[in-house]
């Protein structure tokens, strides 16, 4: 008899972010500089206040923490988010390994398999990987790029909520299309979820970089649904410090925060020095988020100018995070991707995106998009660009376009 694994491991496929890695490999192997729009890594400097806490740490012992966290960096982001007008208490906080940990964490505490999630696609891709592993139903509600992605109607919305429904998810600012939620969209969140008992995933870890007149409106604004919100948050994005994997989970919720509480015993503790430098990274001036914002927006000035300036592009112009979402004059764009690292250079460089096929639930759906991520200097944007420019002609002169 064969050893096997479980169907739940069965079900985790390969994330679309990361797949085509091998390629990206060989073509460094052949010389090639790559330009990385595929993966959401800031290229800004993690302040240095994140190391010289670490070390400066005194302690003898490097011993387990506080499952919950230390102490010192709750408080820390008990004030961020005050300044924000949110107030919560210390147990409203538990300190995880990552945005990651806390999207399992919510998602092992609230659905049972077969229960179903309503979320709008296209959405984050490495979200399937604890659908999956969970056997959570998407009911995916369709966003096009006509429309900016921004969903379309209450009734949309509605029609795809059942009674195995649990909650509703999103991100915002959104990673992957750059969508800002307006107020009327939250309140037609807010509206289904009191309406059908739903709880409200809000995932804000893009929360400063916001762009122009819009405005990221967090979910723990609502008193009305504090019982019922839960926001995933990370130093990843906002300070630069995407491998210390500090995030957290939020909530006012006490029952479904001591659900989140076992599982934080279960893994015993976040790593005590990552915590000691996440701490002091809240400590720095307000001005520091503002600078890193300008520099974003005028990158996404840069992209959405020179995306705008390509025939058969479609795009929006990204309101938040640092991505855009692209339809491209193609059928398939991993393929398209695949080709541009295998056989497609410039001057010896080319550039890699994340297939869009992988941010949809919808089978089929897009299959001719790309995310690119923004968040590298203007000047290897516009390169980038030109060569995507170039790729396309010869891509679609080759493929009979």
């Amino acid at each position: 008899m064969e050893l096997s694994l479980s169907k739940r491991i069965q079900r985790l496929k390969t994330s679309p972010v990361r797949k085509l890695v091998p390629y990206g490999e060989a073509a460094l192997n052949k010389g090639i500089k790559i330009h990385h729009l595929n993966i959401g890594q800031p290229d800004i400097e993690t302040p240095r206040v994140f190391f010289d806490a670490i070390n400066s740490y005194e302690g003898k012992v490097l011993k387990y923490e506080h499952s919950a966290g230390i102490k010192e960096l709750i408080l820390k982001i008990q004030r961020y988010y005050e300044r924000l007008n949110m107030n919560y208490s210390k147990d409203d906080i538990l300190i995880t390994n990552g945005g990651s940990e806390a999207l399992q964490f919510i998602l092992t505490a609230l659905f049972d398999e077969g229960d179903e999630v309503l979320i709008g696609e296209p959405y984050y891709a490495n979200y399937n990987s604890f659908f999956d592993v969970l056997n959570i139903k998407r009911n995916a509600i369709c966003t096009y790029a006509e429309d900016g992605y921004h969903f379309t109607s209450l009734e949309d919305m509605e029609k795809k909520i059942t009674p195995k429904t649990k909650a509703i998810m999103f991100s915002n600012p959104s990673n992957p299309t750059g969508v800002v939620l307006r107020k009327e969209e939250l309140d037609n969140i807010i509206y289904l979820a009191k309406k059908y008992n739903l709880y409200i995933i809000s995932d804000e870890v893009y929360r400063e970089f916001v762009y122009g007149e819009n405005k990221a409106i967090s979910l723990g604004t609502f008193k009305e649904i504090e019982n019922r919100v839960i926001i995933i948050d990370s130093i990843s994005k906002r300070f630069s410090a995407c491998g210390a994997r500090i995030g957290c989970v939020i909530s006012k919720n006490k029952e479904f925060m001591n659900a989140i509480f076992r599982q934080c015993q279960a893994r015993l503790s976040v790593p005590t020095l990552e915590m000691v430098g996440a701490s002091a990274l809240y400590d720095l001036p307000e001005n520091y988020l503002e600078e890193s914002k300008v520099l974003y927006e005028k990158r996404r000035d840069t992209i959405f100018n020179e995306l705008s300036n390509m025939e058969g592009v479609i795009t929006r112009e990204p309101e938040g995070a640092f991505y855009a979402f692209v339809k491209l004059p193609i059928e398939d764009g991993e393929d398209f991707s695949i080709w541009l690292l295998s056989e497609f250079s410039i001057d010896s460089e080319t550039v890699m995106f994340a297939p869009g096929e992988g941010f949809y639930a919808t089978p089929g759906l897009g299959k001719n998009e790309v995310r690119m991520c923004y968040a590298l200097d203007e000047k290897d944007i516009k390169k980038s660009m030109n060569i995507l420019r170039e790729g396309l002609k010869q891509y679609r002169s080759l493929r009979g376009f």
